[in-house]
């Protein structure tokens, strides 16, 4: 019988080759109709919003071209530079303290795994993160009017001096928001947090135990560098939240009262809707882009894993 030729190495590494491209052209096919969707509704709209910010335009009549005069009115306006501050102040509450608190919480939750008490902790500290921000903007003008929860607890243990409006308070207005964002902020770093607790061996806090340290020495050298991920994710999600509030603060003050609790969300809002000056409103957004991204770059490479 006549012996049927064996295909080479190189024409069978062609044949890989042709094969490997004929998946990757197929993986792009099926991600075609979703990348269509975010060209259209999502990077079209950034590339519009940038062409707008060089111009005086009120949405309907004709435009005019204006350069960077709405980039320069951005650092130069009061109320838009004092929006930008205020988010940079909100990081404190949407950030710092959730991601303190989450820690501590989540540390204490690891030794009640598989407890009830636990699985009731854990599932107390979720509920916020079911809770559209809208609706707890509505919920905490309530709780922080004259006559709401808050001050009703510092009447009932004393602290009637304390009690006022809150939100109405131009002192105290902003950190009152604030602790809005804490509330919504906590419960979900708390899970990213005991999720990533789940994944550290336990043979390192033995290992620890046996070598005399204590809950504060293990927290330090175990735990902390064992979340470096979660940590870094819980900044990210936070500090953009932060940075980009906008329906938990135009739910609860509306930027007020006067400016005191103004956001770059709000104003921008304020400018496109309600001043007609999309030219202004597009260059804000573009700025406020630019600085989450300045922001959060950084932290992505210090939190990536060496």
């Amino acid at each position: 019988m006549p012996s049927t030729p064996r295909p080479t190495r190189k024409g069978t590494a062609a044949r890989g080759r042709t094969r490997l491209r004929a998946r990757r052209w197929a993986g792009w096919l099926f991600a075609l109709p979703t990348l269509a969707f975010y060209g259209v509704f999502n990077f079209r709209p950034v590339l519009m919003s940038i062409q707008y910010s060089f111009y005086d335009w009120d949405g309907v009549g004709a435009s005019t071209w204006v350069g960077l005069k709405n980039y320069t009115a951005v650092f130069t306006d009061n109320e838009q530079l004092d929006s930008l501050l205020h988010a940079f102040y909100l990081i404190l509450f949407f950030t710092v303290l959730p991601l303190t608190l989450a820690l501590i919480t989540a540390s204490v939750l690891r030794q009640l795994q598989g407890r009830f008490t636990g699985a009731l902790a854990r599932t107390l500290l979720f509920l916020p993160q079911i809770i559209p921000g809208a609706a707890a903007g509505v919920a905490w003008t309530w709780m922080y009017s004259d006559n709401g929860v808050v001050n009703q607890l510092l009447r009932a243990i004393g602290l009637d001096s304390l009690a006022r409006p809150w939100l109405a308070d131009f002192t105290w207005a902003l950190t009152a928001v604030g602790f809005i964002g804490t509330w919504l902020s906590t419960g979900l770093c708390t899970m990213l947090l005991l999720a990533g607790i789940g994944k550290i061996d336990n043979s390192l806090y033995e290992a620890a135990r046996i070598d005399g340290a204590g809950p504060i020495r293990q927290f330090r050298a175990v735990t902390l560098p064992g979340l470096r991920n979660e940590i870094g994710v819980c900044v990210t999600i936070t500090i953009i939240a932060a940075l980009a509030s906008f329906d938990v603060v135009y739910l609860s003050t509306q930027g007020g009262p006067g400016t005191q609790t103004m956001v770059p969300g709000v104003a921008v809002y304020n400018l496109a809707f309600n001043d007609s000056r999309l030219g202004a409103a597009s260059a804000l957004a573009v700025v406020l882009t630019l600085i989450v991204i300045a922001v959060i770059a950084p932290l992505q490479r210090l939190f990536r894993e060496k």
